[in-house]
Order: C-alpha cells, then sequence, then structure tokens
C-alpha cells in the first residue's frame, strides 16, 4: 500500500498538482469527492462504485498531505495512536468517545 500512496504523488506531481495548486483548492475537491461518496451511498450504488468514490477521496487527501508537506501514511499512522485505545459507546449507530458520553 505505501507503493501505492508513493505512485499517487508521483502521478500528482507530473501534473503539477503539488506545487502548481494549493489546500484551499485541494479542499474544495475533496468536498466535491465527499459529496459523490455520500450520493453514491445514499443512492444504494453498487460496492465498486462506492469503493472507487472513496478512493477518490484517498487520493485528494494524499495530494493534501504532500502539499504541506506530510504524508499520508504518516498522518494515518498518527491518527491511529491517538484513536487505538480509545474507549466508546456505540450511539444510534454512531461511536462516541468516552469522555463525550453525556
Amino acid at each position: 500500500m505505501i507503493q501505492t500512496f508513493q505512485q499517487i504523488r508521483e502521478w500528482a506531481e507530473a501534473r503539477n498538482l503539488i506545487v502548481g495548486s494549493d489546500s484551499f483548492r485541494q479542499l474544495a475537491k475533496l468536498v466535491e469527492e465527499t459529496g459523490e461518496l455520500a450520493a453514491d451511498i445514499s443512492r444504494g450504488r453498487q460496492r465498486t462504485k462506492i469503493a472507487d468514490s472513496i478512493g477518490d477521496c484517498v487520493v485528494v487527501l494524499t495530494i493534501l498531505a504532500a502539499q504541506n508537506g506530510l504524508q499520508i501514511e504518516d498522518c494515518i499512522a498518527q491518527a491511529y495512536d491517538e484513536i487505538k485505545d480509545r474507549r466508546g459507546v456505540m450511539k444510534d449507530g454512531v461511536f462516541v468517545k468516552e469522555e463525550d458520553v453525556q
């Protein structure tokens, strides 16, 4: 999987998406892709379409990370380190952190 992230960065560099664009524009692209994912899920589309939309979001996040001098792999590892021992409860199908349970 790490090789795939590197391939995404190389693809983005070849198209001047990292240096030639900015984080605001990439964030707008992420919102667009997230909207497409939401539409796919709400319309009950096939798993392959949902997978494609999730992948598009990951590509955009990989580029956004690179624009900010970060690697998506490190961002994911940092997020996992933060949640790995988190406790909480499911409430209406959503995980609620222990400290946020009222």
